[in-house]
């Protein structure tokens, strides 16, 4: 005796429910994969930057591309300078230290003089003390300020009260207001052989391309999972007849 076929009878709603799903899935998965090319351009940008060293001279870092290496020259502005909160260096909470370099006509720039360590207290903060005076030169790669991708996560400096100034993702309208003086909207990742610096291990900011692409085809795979279910639940025994 064989089974009865089953019929394939998908409802609207049902079938309305699993497209609306697959496709936003597919839309998730597109996006990571944008993500992953965008991360990919970054980390080619990244590599050439070293290629090449370039003397800023009295030019802004705005004016060169980002991650591009360069020579700069100017004074350290000991006295004021920020503690950017909520930065990790191999898996250790801590702070990236950011100190002026006063530029003369130029815009001042801000040096990312790289991370310390949290000292269990933010009532105690790191000693980040500079002893030096007169005219330095420095090398790194011209960069953006972190950013936390919410803006739930930024703290701005207070403009009043004592240096160095703890601050969490501020951005740098905010850091030139409690400075009190206009800054270049880039940064400078301070070389890992140059002095004045603490640990420092550069790298392009967000995640890997590979883990975006995984992310994407994690997505459309969801996608077609949602597809596939749609099929299988909407086949039906046939109806029985009445005696």
């Amino acid at each position: 005796m064989s089974s009865a076929r089953r019929s394939f009878a998908p409802t609207l709603r049902f079938t309305l429910l699993a497209l609306l799903l697959a496709a936003g899935f597919v839309r998730l998965g597109w996006w990571q994969w944008q993500r992953g090319e965008q991360r990919q351009v970054a980390a080619a940008r990244f590599a050439r930057g070293a290629d090449q060293l370039l003397t800023l001279g009295a030019l802004d870092a705005a004016a060169v591309p980002l991650y591009q290496r360069v020579s700069v020259e100017g004074e350290l502005d000991a006295a004021h300078q920020f503690l950017l909160d909520n930065r990790s260096f191999e898996g250790r909470p801590g702070y990236e230290v950011l100190t002026p370099l006063i530029r003369g006509r130029a815009l001042t720039l801000l040096i990312d003089r790289g991370w310390v360590p949290f000292q269990g207290s933010r009532a105690q903060l790191p000693d980040v003390t500079l002893a030096l005076t007169g005219p330095v030169q420095l090398t790194g790669r011209i960069a953006l300020l972190p950013s936390p991708g919410l803006a739930a996560g930024r703290v701005a400096p207070p403009v009043a009260g004592s240096w160095p100034k703890l601050t969490s993702f501020p951005t740098m309208t905010q850091l030139a207001a409690a400075l009190g003086a206009p800054l270049s909207a880039r940064v400078l990742l301070l070389d890992p052989v140059s002095p004045f610096g603490y640990a420092r291990g550069w790298q392009v900011p967000g995640l890997p391309p590979l883990r975006h692409f995984a992310y994407a085809v994690q997505w459309w795979s969801f996608a077609l999972l949602t597809l596939i279910l749609w099929v299988i639940a909407s086949r039906r025994p046939p109806a029985v007849a009445a005696p």
